[in-house]
Formats: structure tokens, C-alpha cells, sequence
């Protein structure tokens, strides 16, 4: 589908109430369910909000309440997105920081001063 095509079906999506809309996207997983090829796999957190938003408008629930649990899901899953970009980049942090520290597992460690060796009984004792 070209950008100019996504738009304008998303202005009017826009324009329409919330119980309107959800019986847009019942007809488009219609359609989908028919003709569709499979779109793209939503992620695990994706799953779970859009089965949380199925149960909600099969319970008879009222759009506002089904719209309010799902701006909750939402924050949560921005949250979670920053979560874990934060977590990569501090692994990539953590990694350079390694990196640069010393040589690598397996790696024959750099030869190091030579220990002194230990002093006789006359050599500890003082005059």
C-alpha cells in the first residue's frame, strides 16, 4: 500500500467515532481473513493488548472503557520500547567498556613485572 493511500484512509478513520472505527477494523480483519496474505506479525506485547481489546468489546464493554484500557496499554508499551532501547544501549556501553578494560576471554593474558622474590631471615632483620 503507497504512503498517499495509508493517509487519507487514515483521515478518515480520524473523522469517525471510536464504535464506528472498531467496526472498520471488524471489516478490515474481515477482509483480511479472506483475502489476506498475512500482514506483519505484531510483537508479543501487541498480541497481548489486542487480545485485552478483543475480550473488552466481546464483554459489551463501552467504547470509552475499551478506549481508556487501551491508552493504558499503550503507555505501557512506549515504556516498555524505552525500556529496552535503554537496556541495548547499555549493553553496547558495556560491551565498548570491556572492550577497551583488557583482553579477551581465551586470550594469553599481557606478561606482567616478575614477583619479587621472598627476602631470607637476614635480610628481615634489622641492625
Amino acid at each position: 500500500m503507497n504512503e498517499l493511500f495509508r493517509k487519507r484512509i487514515e483521515r478518515r478513520l480520524e473523522s469517525l467515532p471510536d464504535d464506528l472505527a472498531y467496526q472498520v477494523l471488524d471489516y478490515i480483519e474481515f477482509l483480511e481473513a479472506k483475502y489476506g496474505q498475512g500482514g506483519t506479525k505484531p510483537t508479543p506485547f501487541e498480541k497481548l493488548a489486542e487480545g485485552v481489546e478483543d475480550v473488552l468489546r466481546a464483554g459489551k464493554l463501552p467504547v470509552a472503557a475499551v478506549k481508556g484500557t487501551m491508552q493504558v496499554m499503550e503507555s505501557a508499551s512506549r515504556l516498555m520500547s524505552r525500556l529496552a532501547e535503554a537496556s541495548r544501549a547499555a549493553a553496547a556501553e558495556l560491551g565498548k567498556t570491556v572492550s577497551q578494560a583488557g583482553p579477551e576471554q581465551g586470550e594469553p593474558a599481557a606478561p606482567s613485572a616478575p614477583a619479587p622474590e621472598p627476602r631470607t631471615d637476614a635480610e628481615n632483620s634489622v641492625p
